[in-house]
């Protein structure tokens, strides 16, 4: 038998046992692609859509190894993500505008929470009854950036201005700071958790919600990307698998809360049971949506108050992920 014709009958004999064999000739499936997301505060309910995710298996579906941390400073997280040595940051709509002003090449790529958090939280005992009364008091606030703005767009329709009052940073401690008396109100006092937290240390607090005092409404929590690496992170199968996590969520709360305590067991407490009730109907149900006008309002406002010099082309710093 001449050598090729033999070649070509062993072939024939083989190849269909082969492609018979389950995954015999299938390649070896794809590592995970490892994301570090950098939150920006300690784990809290408002981070349940990126939990509620991971615990569900939503990152590892869209082929992610998602690490969620926490920073040691607040402040920190977007320089991290902007000087490449983080994947993802949480932070918050005002900063951005600031922090791209600034020339820090990050971009918006998605939403965790679509409403104001923010307020200006005085204890209920205080003689603090409107806005006008903060002349001469101390103000104490958690993350520099917009605080200025803030108050200056609130004082202003009372006829003060930041001069007026006295800015303290009081970091991670604004409960604490005001409680004590050592500040005579705090911004940036969130509504759904130093409201409480206040409450369940027998200091009851009074809340003036910066969208009801001149502030245009924002998103509180987003997610931001360096820009040089928009192309080479899996970015939309991110947002994706968060906005499974917050549809899985929204419809099952009671799971949801369960599968949060799971990794943090140290959260099954009175304040982030309320926290977790109060936050439900602020997550955005589309996180990857862009809302482009109301992002252009708010750099205007910014640039009005003199916070930023010029309002940026917004594609230069907020963006709907394209889908491949």
């Amino acid at each position: 038998m001449k050598p090729m014709r033999w070649i070509r009958r062993l072939a024939a004999a083989i190849l269909p046992a082969l492609l018979a064999m389950p995954g015999a000739l299938a390649q070896a499936p794809a590592a995970p692609h490892k994301l570090d997301v950098l939150l920006d505060w300690y784990v809290n309910p408002d981070h349940a859509p990126l939990v509620v995710a991971l615990q569900r298996g939503y990152f590892r579906d869209a082929g992610l190894d998602v690490r969620l941390i926490a920073p040691s400073d607040p402040n920190d997280p977007p320089k991290l993500v902007a000087a490449g040595k983080a994947d993802i940051a949480v932070s918050y709509q005002p900063h951005l505008h600031i922090q791209t002003s600034r020339g820090l090449p990050l971009v918006r790529i998605g939403t965790l929470i679509a409403t104001p958090l923010n307020t200006l939280v005085v204890l209920e005992t205080s003689p603090i009854r409107s806005i006008a009364d903060l002349k001469g008091k101390t103000v104490g606030f958690a993350v520099a950036g917009t605080e200025d703005a803030t108050m200056s767009a609130m004082l202003s329709r009372h006829g003060l201005t930041v001069a007026d009052i006295t800015l303290i940073n009081v970091g991670f401690g604004l409960t604490p700071a005001l409680a004590s008396g050592r500040v005579d109100a705090v911004i940036g006092a969130y509504r759904n958790f130093e409201l409480t937290q206040l409450e369940l240390i027998g200091k009851k607090g009074r809340a003036f919600f910066v969208e009801e005092e001149g502030v245009p409404p924002y998103d509180e929590l987003i997610l931001v990307a360096q820009r040089g690496r928009l192309s080479t992170l899996p970015l939309r199968p991110f947002v994706d698998a968060v906005e499974r996590g917050t549809q899985y969520l929204i419809n099952h709360p009671d799971e949801s809360w369960k599968l949060f305590l799971a990794g943090h067991k140290q959260l099954d407490d009175e304040l982030n049971r309320r926290a977790w009730r109060d936050t439900l109907p602020r997550f955005a149900l589309r996180p990857g949506a862009l809302d482009r006008a109301r992002y252009q309002r708010f750099a205007e406002f910014l640039r009005d108050s003199g916070v930023i010099k010029s309002v940026l082309p917004l594609d230069e710093y907020a963006i709907e992920l394209p889908r491949r």
